[in-house]
């Protein structure tokens, strides 16, 4: 990982999400946690297609959960964020508080 390696707003919620569900993190879990922190709708498409960006660069691993009747005999997916990707978490957090370090954001622009 190099010093310029952030992630994008959406990876930044999707990973932060993955922290507070720790083992219960699955695409709809994840998807639940963020519409009810952010009041934002979000799609599961976009939901999965992040998760499986961020498990491409290294910043999740996902493991199969055993088959449920509920299912229909098919399992979830489940993620973790690894150490790569605390760390990726960490550098955008510090990056974003330093952009706004100082800032009077209650303030309206015009």
């Amino acid at each position: 990982m190099s010093d310029r390696d952030y992630l994008g707003e959406f990876e930044h919620i999707i990973v932060l999400a993955l922290l507070r569900l720790e083992d219960r993190a699955y695409g709809v879990t994840v998807r639940q946690e963020i519409e009810r922190r952010t009041n934002r709708e979000v799609s599961i498409g976009a939901i999965y297609a992040t998760l499986d960006r961020l498990e491409a660069k290294g910043y999740v691993k996902s493991r199969r959960g055993d088959p449920t009747p509920e299912r229909g005999g098919r399992s979830k997916r489940f993620f973790r964020v690894t150490a790569k990707g605390m760390t990726a978490v960490n550098r955008t957090h510090r990056a974003l508080h330093r952009m706004t370090e100082g800032l009077d954001l209650i303030r309206s622009y015009s």
